[in-house]
């Protein structure tokens, strides 16, 4: 990727700050998992969760890894370019009694730095393709990075949606904000996995977000 694209961590801080991670905590402790979070866990765990490795990208406060750890996974890995979500991941972890079973990582792009993260069993990415600028590079470290499943959402690529995605980066371009939002392939996407050695297993809709799921074959 080249360098004028390469993501940086202020970026990601700027529009994922410390505020938009208490109302993630206050969602997740008075309703539980969002409806697609809840999906992503059930693919997991439909493959067989217990005692297996799981890595997600962009995880937040890790909710859809307490899920998983609650049922039956070994460990969580979480890598994510801002760190404004630690303190609440962190409350979260220590209140289940599963700290030591979760590692947290920040600043670390997969696409780019993926030498330096392990592969696990189960590789998530929840909202998280169309907040980077290179899906099919992501995607294609994900793959690298899963010995058996990769689950990614991704939202509809509808006119729209277009619509609303081209309004939000306006505002943030008017606000001298560099985060941006994309609308990637989703055909481009899905080959990316078949060309990693994948099957698409299916895609599955929750509310504004499609579900992916794939298996190494």
């Amino acid at each position: 990727m080249d360098e004028c694209c390469t993501p940086r961590p202020s970026q990601y801080y700027e529009s994922f700050d410390a505020r938009f991670a208490r109302r993630l905590d206050r969602h997740y402790r008075r309703r539980g998992l969002t409806r697609p979070e809840r999906r992503i866990a059930e693919r997991i765990e439909s493959d067989g969760v217990e005692g297996t490795s799981v890595l997600e990208v962009g995880g937040g406060i890790g909710t859809i890894q307490l899920e998983l750890l609650r049922h039956g996974a070994l460990s969580t890995t979480n890598l994510e370019m801002s760190g404004a979500y630690e303190s609440a991941a962190r409350a979260l972890l220590d209140e289940a009694g599963l700290a030591s079973r979760a590692r947290r990582l920040i600043g670390v792009d997969l696409a780019t730095e993926g030498s330096s993260v392990e592969a696990a069993d189960h590789v998530v990415l929840h909202r998280v393709v169309c907040c980077y600028p290179d899906a099919v590079a992501l995607l294609a470290a994900s793959a690298a990075h899963a010995r058996r499943t990769v689950v990614f959402s991704h939202p509809a690529r509808t006119w729209p949606r277009r619509a609303v995605v081209g309004t939000a980066n306006l505002m943030m371009r008017l606000r001298g904000k560099a985060y941006r939002g994309y609308l990637h392939s989703p055909d481009a996407m899905y080959d990316t996995l078949r060309s990693a050695g994948f099957a698409l297993d299916d895609i599955v809709r929750a509310g504004p977000w499609r579900i992916a799921t794939a298996h190494r074959t």
